[in-house]
């Protein structure tokens, strides 16, 4: 590092020590990725490659390979699995952000900003057809099974994070089972279907499947309590988005359930309407409601019940590597 240069984030830090235990792994990850980008269009790989490369912190491939090292897989299937993983990711991202109209994500503009939304939608469907060519190359019909019911469930999870979009009466239930499916699902997905490759013990399968759930579940729960109080250049994205989005995510529906009849009209008046005029009043509710600290709460329990699954595997440095994540999933700023 140059004498001028600044230290690395504590995040940074962070997520270069949980790749290291892979490190090998993972780069061969990168060099699969850039290989299955190829196509014949080349548009295709343009987009795919900018948003493949746009800074994200690849935890669900990281989670295939931790998981299959973990019970001591051999050979060279993890990888192939974990780049498909990072495909069905990346599909999504695109297709999100023409959903939600947005223009940028972890700093930089999206896809569908640089390039259109057609250009975008399309390009997300090659990286799911190409995960699934690659489904078929792994060779491994439970896999396959928990892989394609994913996709279903994620999908189903983004339409219902649509229909509740604009709607004050979604209560925290409904919040939960829509992150659960739009994103809990694959990172359950990705440590389960590690485990499958690995041939875990029933009870191990189980362990790492429930793990990747809850980790899922804290890593959005903290996405959702960032979006009223992070720092937008650490997030890469505006504070208040999901306000202009109007969707009605647990900071807003805590502070609905514990705020004033005023606080609950403004916040069910702001989520109907979308965008930011109410953003400077809402943010003041929900830290005066407490419904910041609930939401941490809520994280912090999905975290510890992921670090319990953990005792079903044996000792190692994957365990270890598994167990920081689940911690760092509520500690991180961005």
């Amino acid at each position: 590092m140059p004498a001028n240069a600044p230290p690395p984030s504590p995040s940074a830090t962070a997520n270069s020590s949980l790749h290291a235990v892979v490190a090998d792994d993972f780069a061969a990850v990168n060099r699969t990725i850039l290989d299955q980008l190829a196509s014949r269009v080349p548009l295709v790989e343009t987009i795919g490659q900018y948003i493949i490369e746009s800074g994200g912190k690849r935890l669900r491939p990281l989670l295939v390979l931790l998981a299959a090292r973990s019970l001591g897989f051999e050979g060279d299937r993890h990888v192939t699995l974990a780049t498909l993983v990072e495909f069905m990711h990346t599909s999504t991202l695109l297709h999100d952000d023409v959903v939600d109209e947005s223009h940028m994500r972890r700093g930089k503009a999206t896809a569908n900003d640089s390039w259109g939304n057609a250009p975008s939608v399309l390009v997300g469907d090659f990286l799911y057809s190409r995960s699934f060519q690659m489904m078929v190359e792994v060779g491994s019909m439970r896999i396959m099974e928990v892989l394609s019911q994913a996709t279903c469930t994620i999908a189903e999870g983004e339409v219902q994070q649509l229909t509740n979009v604009g709607n004050p009466d979604t209560d925290e239930a409904d919040y939960f089972e829509t992150i659960q499916g739009k994103t809990a699902m694959l990172f359950e997905a990705a440590s389960h279907s590690g485990a499958i490759l690995a041939d875990a013990t029933p009870e191990q399968e189980a362990a790492l499947q429930h793990y990747g759930r809850y980790l899922g579940l804290a890593f959005q729960l903290i996405d959702d309590l960032l979006d009223y109080q992070g720092d937008a250049e650490a997030m890469g994205k505006n504070v208040g988005d999901d306000l202009a989005e109007g969707k009605p995510t647990l900071p807003l529906i805590q502070a609905m359930a514990t705020g004033t009849p005023e606080q609950r009209t403004l916040i069910r008046r702001a989520i109907r309407q979308g965008g930011l005029d109410h953003l400077e009043e809402v943010l003041a509710i929900v830290r005066d409601t407490g419904a910041l600290e609930y939401t941490r709460a809520r994280a912090e329990e999905m975290a510890d019940k992921a670090l319990a699954q953990l005792d079903a595997l044996p000792e190692s440095l994957y365990r270890d590597s598994m167990a920081h994540l689940a911690r760092l999933a509520v500690d991180r700023q961005s």
